[in-house]
Order: C-alpha cells, then sequence, then structure tokens
C-alpha cells in the first residue's frame, strides 16, 4: 500500500473495468436492501460473506468462469451467475429489481448508528422517509416519537447520529482507498510501464481514513492525463490539466494524478504526503537555514542553487534530520527525534509471527480449523489463536463452557496437522453489562488464551462502561482486551470510556490491548496504542478474522501500530511462540 521508511513499492491489484471491488459493493447493498426487506438472515448472511470473499480475493473474479467462481469458498452456483452477468453487463437484474422496491438512499439511513433495518423499514413505510434529509426533517419535526417502538429517546440519538454523519461526509475507510490505489496504479502501469506511480497523503502516511486519492506519476508525460480520465471506474472528469487532473471515482473517492520529473520525485513524494503540519515545521527550518522548499526541491534562497529533490532522504538530511517515516509525519515529535537520530525502528508487517484472533464456521467464521491454520501459514504465520465466540453472542451459535473445552480439544488435537504452524485453543468471551465475564473462570482457565470484549450494552454511560471493563480486567484468566473502544470507523463512534484507566489497569495487571486490525475498526486508534506503550501495557495486533482471507489485514493494524511509533519490542506477538505464551498474563 505505501512506504515503509522513505522508500516506496509499486502497487498491484485489480486492473480495469469491473473489478472486485465494484462487484462486492454491489452485493453489500444487496444484503442491505434485503435487510431492509425483512428476507431470511441466512440469505442476507450469503450475500455479505460473498461481498467480504470478493473484496479480499486477490485475483479479479469478472475474468473467472463458473467452475472457476465455484471453487472460491463462499461462492454458490447463484452467486457465481450474479457475477458473470455483473462482469459481462456492468448490471445485476435481481439488485435493479431490489432498488425498484427500496430507494438505495435508505442504506445511507441504515447505516446511521443505533438505526437498524426494522426502523429504516417502519420510517419508510410510515412517514415515506427516502433521504437522510427527509429522516433530519421529520425527526425535527417530532414526527418520529410517535412511531410504535420510537419515542422522544429515539428521535435525540437519531438526530445525534445525523450530526455525527455530517462530520465523518466525504472519508473514506483506508484499506478502501489503498484498493482503489492498486486498482488505479495497475491500469497506468499497464499503459506506461517505466513510469513510477506512487500513492501519497494521508493514504502513504497510514490514516484510518482518507479524503481523496492522490498519485503521482514521476516521469511521466502528458498523454497520460486522457487514459487516467478513460479509466473504467471513472464516473466524471473535474478538472484535466497537462501536468494535473482529478476525477471523481464510483463510490465517490476523488483521484487526483500529478506528473513529476525525476529529478523531483523526493521533493514531491515529501511534499504531497504531508501532513500540513509536519510540512510546516520542515519549511521553517529550511527557512532558518537560508533555503527554500517546496513541492520541486529543496534550494538556496540567495543562488536559487537546487541542491536538493531527488530522494526524500536528501531533503532530510540536508535540513539535519534523519529520514521520518511516513507514518510519524504529524508533528508529534518525530522532528525532535529525527534531529537527535532517535527515531524508532517502528514494527513492521514482516515482524509478526503469530495472529492471536480468529473465528471458525463453529461459530460466526466461514472456514473450518484447519482452513483457518492453512490462512494463517500463507500470510507468514508461525502460530494461530483459535477464538471463536462465547455464548452471549447467540445470533454468532456463541459457545457454553461445556461446547467451549469441547472446541478446544478438537483445536489441540489437530495441532500439528498443518506443518509450521501451532495452533492455540483460545476463545474471544463476551464481557457481560455488569462485567461479569461470559464463561465460568474454571472453563477460561484451561484455554490457551482468552481475548475479554465488549459486544453489547454500547450506550453505558463513561462511569458504568469503565467499571465494567476494570471489572473484566481483574478476571485471572483474561489475558487480552479485545478493540478496546468498540468503534467502528465511520459508523459507530467509540463507547464511552475513560482510556486512561484501562490502559493503566492492564499495564498494572499484565493484560494485553489489542490493535483489532479490521479495516472499520482499528481498535485500539494510533494515539490510544501509543498511550499504552508509554504507559507500560503490553500490545498484540491481531487480525479478528473469520475467513482465510482476513489475515491480510494485518496489515492495517500494523500500520496503526507504525503511527503509534510502536517497537517490534513492543508487540507481544512478535516473538516466537514459546516466547510469547510466557509473557501472557495467566503465566505471570
Amino acid at each position: 500500500m505505501g512506504a515503509r521508511g522513505c522508500s516506496i513499492s509499486r502497487s498491484s491489484a485489480t486492473g480495469s473495468g469491473l473489478d472486485n471491488t465494484t462487484i462486492s459493493r454491489v452485493f453489500v447493498q444487496i444484503a442491505d436492501l434485503l435487510e431492509i426487506k425483512g428476507e431470511n438472515p441466512f440469505r442476507i448472511r450469503a450475500y455479505r460473506t460473498a461481498a467480504e470473499v470478493i473484496a479480499n480475493s486477490a485475483e479479479r473474479l469478472s475474468g473467472l468462469d463458473e467452475p472457476q467462481l465455484l471453487r472460491i469458498p463462499g461462492i454458490g452456483k447463484d452467486l457465481a451467475r450474479k457475477i458473470q452477468e455483473l462482469a459481462a453487463t456492468g448490471h445485476l437484474a435481481y439488485h435493479q429489481a431490489l432498488l425498484q422496491e427500496f430507494p438505495s438512499s435508505l442504506i445511507d439511513i441504515l447505516r446511521l448508528q443505533g438505526v437498524g433495518a426494522k426502523t429504516v423499514a417502519l420510517l419508510h413505510t410510515e412517514l415515506g422517509v427516502r433521504t437522510l434529509e427527509d429522516l433530519e426533517h421529520a425527526a425535527r419535526g417530532g414526527r418520529l416519537r410517535d412511531l410504535r417502538g420510537m419515542g422522544a429517546r429515539k428521535e435525540e440519538l437519531i438526530l445525534k447520529a445525523l450530526d455525527e454523519r455530517r462530520r465523518r461526509e466525504g472519508r473514506h475507510l483506508m484499506a478502501h482507498v489503498a484498493r482503489s490505489a492498486r486498482g488505479l496504479i495497475e491500469y497506468l502501469q499497464e499503459i506506461a510501464p517505466a513510469v513510477e506511480f506512487i500513492p501519497v497523503g494521508s493514504l502513504r502516511r497510514g490514516c484510518e481514513t482518507c479524503g481523496d486519492l492522490d498519485v503521482l506519476a514521476v516521469g511521466g508525460t502528458g498523454d497520460l492525463m486522457d487514459r487516467f480520465a478513460q479509466y473504467g471506474l471513472v464516473e466524471r472528469v473535474l478538472v484535466k490539466g497537462d501536468t494535473k487532473s482529478s476525477v471523481m471515482l464510483r463510490g465517490g473517492l476523488q483521484a487526483d494524478l500529478r506528473l513529476v520529473p525525476q529529478e523531483s520525485r523526493g521533493a514531491a513524494m515529501q511534499y504531497f504526503t504531508g501532513s500540513k503540519l509536519h510540512n510546516i515545521v520542515l519549511r521553517d527550518r529550511a527557512m532558518q537555514r537560508g533555503l527554500k522548499l517546496n513541492e520541486y526541491g529543496l534550494y538556496r534562497v540567495e543562488s536559487g542553487e537546487r541542491i536538493g529533490g531527488a530522494t526524500e532522504e536528501e531533503i532530510y538530511e540536508r535540513l539535519g534530520l534523519a529520514c521520518v517515516p511516513p507514518e510519524l509525519r504529524e508533528n508529534r515529535g518525530e522532528i525532535e527525534a529525527a534531529e537527535a537520530h532517535a527515531l524508532p525502528r517502528l514494527v513492521a508487517l514482516e515482524d509478526l509471527k503469530g495472529d492471536l484472533h480468529a473465528h471458525t464456521n463453529v461459530t460466526d467464521g466461514r472456514d473450518d480449523i484447519e482452513a483457518m491454520a492453512l490462512g494463517a501459514r500463507a500470510a507468514g504465520l508461525s502460530y494461530l489463536a483459535i477464538t471463536d465466540h462465547s455464548q452471549s453472542l447467540s445470533m454468532a451459535n456463541g459457545l457454553d463452557e461445556r461446547r467451549a473445552l469441547e472446541h478446544a480439544a478438537r483445536i489441540r488435537a489437530l495441532n500439528g496437522r498443518v506443518e509450521g504452524v501451532t495452533l492455540l485453543a483460545g476463545i474471544e468471551c463476551d464481557i457481560r453489562p455488569d462485567g461479569a465475564m461470559d464463561l465460568a473462570d474454571d472453563c477460561l482457565a484451561q484455554l490457551d488464551l482468552v481475548i475479554a470484549s465488549v459486544h453489547s450494552a454500547f450506550n453505558q454511560d463513561e462511569s458504568q462502561m469503565t467499571r465494567r471493563i476494570l471489572r473484566a480486567l481483574e478476571c485471572p484468566f483474561v489475558d487480552v482486551l479485545g478493540h478496546p473502544t468498540g468503534r467502528l470507523i465511520l459508523r459507530r463512534e467509540p463507547y464511552r470510556v475513560e482510556m486512561g484507566k484501562i490502559i493503566d489497569a492492564a499495564a498494572r495487571q499484565g493484560v494485553a490491548l489489542e490493535i483489532n486490525c479490521q479495516v472499520d475498526r482499528l481498535d485500539l486508534n494510533d494515539a490510544h496504542a501509543r498511550l499504552a506503550r508509554e504507559r507500560g501495557a503490553n500490545i498484540v495486533i491481531a487480525t479478528d478474522a473469520h475467513a482465510q482471507a482476513g489475515f491480510s489485514a494485518l496489515e492495517w493494524g500494523a500500520l496503526v501500530a507504525r503511527r503509534a511509533w510502536l517497537r517490534p519490542e513492543d508487540v507481544l506477538n512478535t516473538k516466537p511462540v514459546e516466547e510469547f505464551q510466557k509473557l501472557l498474563r495467566r503465566h505471570r
């Protein structure tokens, strides 16, 4: 996706035409519309499963025939034919028929925090609500509170959710922007193989959301602008110039392409990567030395002599600094560390040796134990904790004490079946609203690893939620606190909790805090992860994978850790399995 240190590798993935992201988006929309319609939950889940499989597939599905599609887990005959129909025509009759019943704008309402499918259907049928604007007008007019199951409190929460959505508008998940970048760059690379295409901006810095996609074309010529505008996923051209063009891609993502001469490669990478605050400090530093820094290079003010710009390294070096990794360029102490040559060696994806949070088809996953072990090995991992859900999550077929221990026995019996991967028998145990664990201590004590997570009662006030989690951390068999703030980026705000108290308790009791790699979680965020490191808490990076393809999400968790200034030694699962197990809370 981006660079490590001050260099960047070329990306590759899907090319032009109907890519996996577009097909996946159609399937997600079908699932949403079926949910609003009140269809069979298993049918809805099938579309959601297929959407995730498609989005994470390394192979471009629009080029596969039916037998090839049927070999993909989660894709049956009906879904395979729908993929082929989409690939051949760009449309899907079934999808269009659903859109005749329900406007797609209802999906925006479904995305609001605290608004479920039944509520959306009720609003649509009873009040004729079709858009977010309709909903806000009805809520501000006091018309929601009289609907069955609503009330004044629900009306107030919907207005709050609308305000929160406005604040998030125009942002896109980092992983989705990275996927768009890979597709666009592969398309452009086929046209101009000698040109180097580099994604910059917030994507290169590893920010959890991005406003747009910025790509540099180093050594490119003006004819690239025409071909850029002709990319198959372009909805409309916003601006087309000789050296810069902007387009709107499907899904509402703006993409900008800039031509950069080879001699300005480093200066342009530095300038357009940002952040704004980091760049201001660098420009001020240049001015103090009688220099001028811009996107073309580094110059002496008096003579106009150009003294740097081909590489980022020489820009930083001539300003008396070590080269700052892109993920740290936020004006949060990196300039001072670079001046003292005290920047940390940041953890990298390649440092991770195990994954500690994965689900199988025993609960809500899609693959069995052995398949997940194979997926972990393919991702370069040497150990994997299977952590299916506990009983409170009944919708996920959660495990009670008896089933949890039977499942653990099966995991241990399969250990060694997949060469090179050690399996750990764990569980993701719910933290009940009162802070009690969802399974008995004598059950948890017999497992290799226990993740404690909140999956319910998100609306508790700050003191209640803090007490709840602190009580869970007191359980001597809790090893990891999973997705500690419960947020879903661009969809659900974190629950209210005093994270300082949680971090201090975790550090004191030896409970590791999870950086959950799911693209819409990334929880802990970078600020909390950095605070955890500073206060001595252990940290793990874990995927929460529900299928083999889910292990690829380690990339996003590693980026969060890098933005948090974490070193390999700050992350428990960079250790070999024997050393890792000794560091768990239960073995203190």
